[in-house]
């Protein structure tokens, strides 16, 4: 049976891929996770029971983070429930990938809605709680797309690339509340969006890797980890990047 620590983990888009890994490492080091999903129930209970079955605890939560009235609601229903939230991981996002020649105006507003907006719409949730608590954890998952571009990404390059302005924005906001705010760039990592490249696609990635392989979720997850414990209490407004060196 794992102990818990008395703190609360939100995993946002968390039913899948870096963030069911990142829930279910929380869970392990003793936080309640709260797991966030969109649509796909079964896929959040199945991380849910993977959580239970390994002694942890933790509830699934469904919202999206694109729809701020939404957001506000589930956080205060949790924080109302639980009794307070601790942690939170902006981990939610899409892709709509094509050229921007014939990138449908959709294709970029999605994209920008739920990986962008989502943070914000996330963050702005939480942070009367983590002030209230003068305690707060916040990691954004940003991407190696948004710090040196990809063609065929430019909407998904642009919310990334957002994400790591609003997290140094926030870092110096929330500083004096002992709330920090940090953000973790993946490179090519081994998840249903990079599965789903072809055959051709992937090797010319990993030929500009440098480490000579995509990474796995569990790359991320020990990053993540340590920046919600005590020993990262004073690293804020950082890009902590876990790349295979494709991008220094």
């Amino acid at each position: 049976m794992t102990e818990t620590n008395g703190k609360i983990a939100l995993v946002t888009g968390g039913s899948r891929g870096i963030g069911r890994s990142i829930a279910e490492r929380l869970a392990k080091e003793g936080f309640y996770v709260v797991i966030n999903y969109v649509s796909n129930e079964s896929a959040a209970k199945d991380v849910l029971s993977a959580i239970e079955n390994a002694g942890g605890k933790g509830q699934i939560a469904p919202f999206d983070v694109s729809d701020f009235d939404a957001t506000q609601k589930a956080v205060e229903d949790i924080v109302e429930e639980l009794g307070g939230l601790h942690i939170l991981i902006n981990n939610a996002g899409i892709t709509h990938d094509t050229l921007m020649l014939r990138m449908k105006e959709e294709d970029w507003t999605n994209v920008i809605s739920v990986n962008l907006n989502g943070v914000f719409n996330c963050t702005k949730a939480v942070t009367r709680i983590m002030i209230k608590q003068r305690y707060g954890r916040i990691i954004n998952l940003t991407s190696v797309v948004g710090e040196m571009g990809n063609s065929g990404q430019t909407n998904y390059a642009a919310s990334k690339a957002g994400i790591i302005g609003f997290t140094k924005a926030a870092a110096r906001e929330m500083a004096s509340r002992s709330i920090t705010v940090n953000a973790v760039s993946p490179g090519f990592i081994e998840t249903d969006i990079t599965m789903a490249l072809t055959d051709e696609i992937r090797k010319s990635y990993i030929e500009k890797i440098p480490l000579g392989r995509f990474g796995s979720p569990k790359d991320i997850t020990g990053v993540v980890a340590f920046l919600t414990s005590d020993e990262a209490s004073y690293i804020t407004g950082e890009v902590v990047r876990v790349n295979g060196g494709i991008y220094t």
